[in-house]
């Protein structure tokens, strides 16, 4: 069954299509928050795989980029 999300607007949408905010690096909590999960549900997606690609920072926190959260969220729809 395809993964279905409905992502909140300042995300994606706006009048004149896509844009991204100017944080370009999010936390794994700014991400959770942005599409309204657990924290459980992305640890779940990330072992199996179906995560955006996260980057592991020296201190051990990790972050995810916003053209790798885009790129992730426009593979869901090709595979929908």
């Amino acid at each position: 069954m395809p993964l279905r999300l409905s992502l909140p607007v300042p995300l994606f949408q706006c009048a004149k299509g896509l844009h991204m905010s100017a944080r370009t690096w999010l936390t794994v909590e700014e991400f959770c928050a942005e599409l309204n999960i657990a924290r459980s549900t992305f640890n779940d997606w990330r072992a199996k795989g179906r995560a955006p690609i996260v980057r592991k920072l020296p201190n051990g926190k990790l972050r995810l980029e916003r053209a790798d959260i885009k790129s992730w969220y426009d593979s869901l729809a090709e595979a929908a």
